[in-house]
């Protein structure tokens, strides 16, 4: 069973139940099924996993401050690369007059472990939370919209494995997979097609052997990936001090005490977080603990990616299911020995 919702956002950081929307839209029409798969066509609003909302107790109250967390590391407005109008070349005048100053949102969609693509066993009396980040700009409203697919069984029809070649100077390094010249969106519109899957799904796992190495699913802009993201990457401590006055109260004049002064603020911000998100410990602990050093994990950058197959008309050309900005990213923080990164694709076919 497929649905498309529809979302209009009433404030810029927002957090919906899409599971009342849903209930609303089709009442108890997915009751019956195991599983749901909950898609987002969006770089800046997206789902958490299912085990991370239940380490936050499925809880507004806990979901809120966690998310506010991540926004203070990177907070709005900060002189972003991306945001800087003058360098965005593939913009017209009149789009730089209605393009959000928003690098903080993909930042923080990054840094939180959100994800365009989630699946969650259906538990009809549990919210899913769609958690946007960009919801209003000046007088903007976005529109929204969220795939449900559900399912109750899922069969493996293919396995595979491909290379993306990623040779490059830099030390830090952002690849967009999307890309014509990687052939991957061709490969895995091909193969859907020929084990005939019209509704499904594609998990993109880097190989086991794969270090230093993480991927997201976000807008592959270059100033966002090949400036913001690698600064963040490269020192996260250097660069909370250098961007988020409001979290780090101390000054930053003393180079040599800079990290101390960081350490210092950042173990009160934390002790006050635990305070109000007790049962999301451990995933708070998985954020903080990169701040530390520079990152050897990077963020909450995942080892897999997943992508909704879909036939239906209303979710766009081809069967793959993504939204007009998403790009898979493969960001690495040490170049592969060989120029080559390893993926493994499974493709599951939803009855």
């Amino acid at each position: 069973m497929e649905i498309n919702l529809d979302i209009r956002p009433n404030r810029r950081f927002e957090i919906i139940d899409v599971s009342a929307l849903l209930c609303d839209q089709v009442g108890d029409a997915l009751h019956p099924f195991r599983k749901a798969v909950y898609c987002s066509f969006h770089t800046t609003a997206g789902y958490l996993e299912q085990g991370v909302c239940r380490h936050l107790g499925h809880s507004r109250k806990q979901l809120d401050p966690f998310i506010r967390a991540v926004q203070k590391i990177f907070p709005h407005d900060a002189g972003y690369f991306h945001d800087r109008m003058q360098l965005r070349d593939e913009l017209s005048d009149s789009q730089k007059e209605k393009e959000p100053v928003n690098a903080d949102s993909h930042l923080t969609f990054i840094g939180a472990g959100l994800k365009n693509c989630v699946t969650y066993l259906h538990r009809p009396d549990e919210p899913v939370y769609f958690i946007e980040l960009d919801g209003i700009y000046k007088d903007y409203v976005r529109e929204r919209r969220t795939t449900v697919m559900a399912y109750d069984r899922a069969e493996i029809v293919h396995r595979g494995r491909i290379a993306i070649p990623v040779e490059g100077d830099h030390a830090i390094d952002s690849f967009n997979l999307k890309d014509a010249r990687y052939g991957l969106f061709e490969q895995l519109e091909e193969w859907s097609r020929q084990y005939g899957v019209d509704k499904g799904c594609i998990d993109i796992r880097l190989a086991p052997e794969e270090e230093h190495v993480g991927m997201t699913v976000n807008e592959y802009e270059t100033l966002l990936m090949r400036n913001d993201l690698p600064e963040v990457l490269s020192d996260p401590l250097r660069y909370v001090l250098k961007r988020s006055k409001k979290l780090l109260q101390h000054p930053a004049a003393i180079p040599g005490k800079t990290r101390d002064y960081a350490a210092y603020d950042l173990i009160h911000f934390y002790n006050d977080l635990m305070d109000q998100v007790p049962v999301g410990r451990s995933v708070i602990d998985r954020i903080f603990s990169v701040l530390s050093t520079p990152a050897k994990r990077i963020l909450r950058l995942k080892r897999r990616i997943s992508l909704l197959v879909s036939d239906s008309a209303e979710t766009g050309p081809g069967h793959i299911v993504h939204g007009t900005y998403q790009s898979p990213i493969l960001v690495q923080h040490h170049p592969a020995e060989d120029g080559v990164r390893y993926m493994d694709i499974t493709l599951r076919r939803f009855t």
